[in-house]
């Protein structure tokens, strides 16, 4: 899979901090949560405007606060101990038990029947392992967008910690950041979906390298 951006460290965390309105944003809309741009500038800005209800707004702290995570360790090695740790993060204050730990319980998806497996009969670690090998930069963070995904490894936040833990790693290697159109939210769903049932994550990690990824300087020669 070829690089569509070749960013050093410090331009991919530069550039990241500068869409962090936008990333933000698109994660509270694939949340369900009802806000515009002008609220979301209004929540970093800590102004209260009473259009977000408190609920909502603990999930845009969990946001903000996981992004301020992932920023301030780029570097630090992808564990399953470091998804809990940004799981705690991302959900905390929200009534979600357990928290920073595997599920304990099965779970539905909305639009399909399919299930996940239950923690207890899945080595994440393995898995994650695996995917980690993957030696292309690109493919290795798409798959572990989808991997976190399809796992469902925790009761809820599954999808925040997935596109936090997969912008951390597209940071780290310079190959920009992954933010979810808004007005393809519908599209993205229909793929994911497929996926879910299928665990065959071509036609989604395509759609997502067409659709989803943004940074500066093109890399013309691939990384």
């Amino acid at each position: 899979m070829e690089s569509k951006y070749c960013m050093s460290l410090e331009d991919n965390i530069d550039y990241a901090k500068r869409k962090l309105i936008d990333t933000i944003y698109s994660s509270a809309r694939e949340e369900g949560i009802a806000i515009t741009i002008a609220d979301t500038v209004d929540f970093l800005n800590k102004v209260n405007t009473g259009r977000i209800s408190i609920d909502d707004m603990f999930k845009l702290e969990g946001l903000k606060d996981g992004w301020e995570l992932v920023l301030n360790s780029i570097n630090e090695d992808l564990t399953i101990d470091y998804l809990k740790k940004l799981h705690f993060e991302i959900c905390k204050g929200q009534g979600i038990h357990p928290l920073g730990e595997f599920r304990d319980r099965g779970v539905g998806i909305s639009g399909t029947n399919w299930r996940p497996e239950s923690p207890e009969n899945c080595n994440y670690e393995e898995e994650l392992n695996n995917i980690m090998s993957i030696e292309n930069p690109l493919e290795r963070c798409l798959e572990l967008f989808c991997w976190i995904q399809r796992s469902q490894m925790f009761i809820d936040g599954n999808k925040r910690v997935a596109n936090l833990v997969t912008n951390k790693e597209l940071i780290k290697n310079g190959q920009g950041i992954l933010l979810i159109p808004v007005e393809k939210m519908g599209e993205y769903f229909k793929y994911l979906i497929n996926y879910y049932e299928t665990n065959d994550s071509k036609e989604i990690k395509e759609w997502l390298y067409n659709n989803c990824l943004d940074g500066l300087e093109l890399n013309k020669g691939g990384r």
